[in-house]
C-alpha cells in the first residue's frame, strides 16, 4: 500500500541535498517502511547523482595524434580545481585555454572559440574581461613536462553553462603567448594540443 503525505524538507550537508522533496510537493511513503529507510535510500541516491557530477577529465593530443597529458577536473564549493599533467610540449610559454565545444580534429579549430557563457571580453588585463575559459600561460621548460594547478572559481562541470552540457568542452593548448588583452583569444597563435573534457580519462 502506497500513500502520499507531505515531506518535511530537511537539509544534509550539501546545499541542494534534502531528504524528501520541498516546497510542498508530495513524497511518496511505503506503508510498513520506516521513515528512517526511506530517508537513508533518497540520501544515497542523491549522493551518487552528485558524485558522478564532481569528476571530469580530458586526454589532450597534438596535431599528430601524440598523447601529451592529461587534465582532470574536481568540482568544490566554490568552483572548479583543474590539475594538468602534461609532456612532449615544446618549450616555451603557451596559451592554456577552455574552450567551448567538445570536439578536437584537424587544427583543433573545431573546439570553438573560448568558454564563455557569460558573455564576456577576453583577457585578464581587461575591464570586461576575463572570459570564464580564460587561464594563466603555461610555461614549459626544456623537458617539455609541466604540472600545475589552476583553481576557476567562476566555472561548473555540470548544469546550464557547464563544461560537461550537450556539446561538451575543450581544454586547448596554443603555440604562443597570450597577451591577455587582443580579441578574441589573447593572439596566442595556432593550437597545438587539444583534449575533449568528459569523464575523467
Amino acid at each position: 500500500m502506497v500513500r502520499h503525505m507531505m515531506a518535511k524538507c530537511t537539509r544534509i550537508k550539501s546545499r541542494s541535498l534534502y531528504a524528501g522533496r520541498c516546497a510542498g510537493a508530495p513524497a511518496l511513503v511505503w506503508a510498513g517502511v520506516p521513515a528512517a529507510a526511506i530517508a537513508l535510500a533518497l540520501i544515497a541516491g542523491s549522493w551518487d547523482a552528485q558524485a558522478n557530477e564532481t569528476k571530469a577529465g580530458a586526454r589532450l593530443h597534438d596535431r599528430n595524434g601524440t598523447d601529451v597529458g592529461t587534465v582532470a577536473f574536481t568540482a568544490t564549493p566554490n568552483g572548479v580545481r583543474l590539475h594538468a599533467d602534461l609532456h612532449g610540449l615544446p618549450a616555451g610559454t603557451h596559451g592554456f585555454h577552455l574552450h567551448a565545444i567538445g570536439r578536437c580534429v584537424g587544427d583543433f579549430k573545431s573546439a570553438g572559440g573560448h568558454y564563455n557563457p557569460d558573455g564576456a571580453a577576453h583577457g585578464f588585463d581587461v575591464a570586461d574581461g576575463p572570459h570564464q575559459g580564460d587561464m594563466p600561460n603555461i610555461h614549459v621548460d626544456d623537458t617539455g613536462r609541466l604540472e600545475i594547478e589552476v583553481f576557476l572559481p567562476d566555472v561548473r562541470l555540470a548544469g546550464d553553462g557547464g563544461l560537461v552540457d550537450s556539446d561538451g568542452a575543450a581544454v586547448v593548448i596554443h603555440a604562443g603567448s597570450d597577451d591577455y588583452h587582443s580579441q578574441p583569444s589573447g593572439a596566442a597563435g595556432p593550437r597545438i594540443a587539444c583534449g575533449v573534457i568528459g569523464q575523467e580519462p
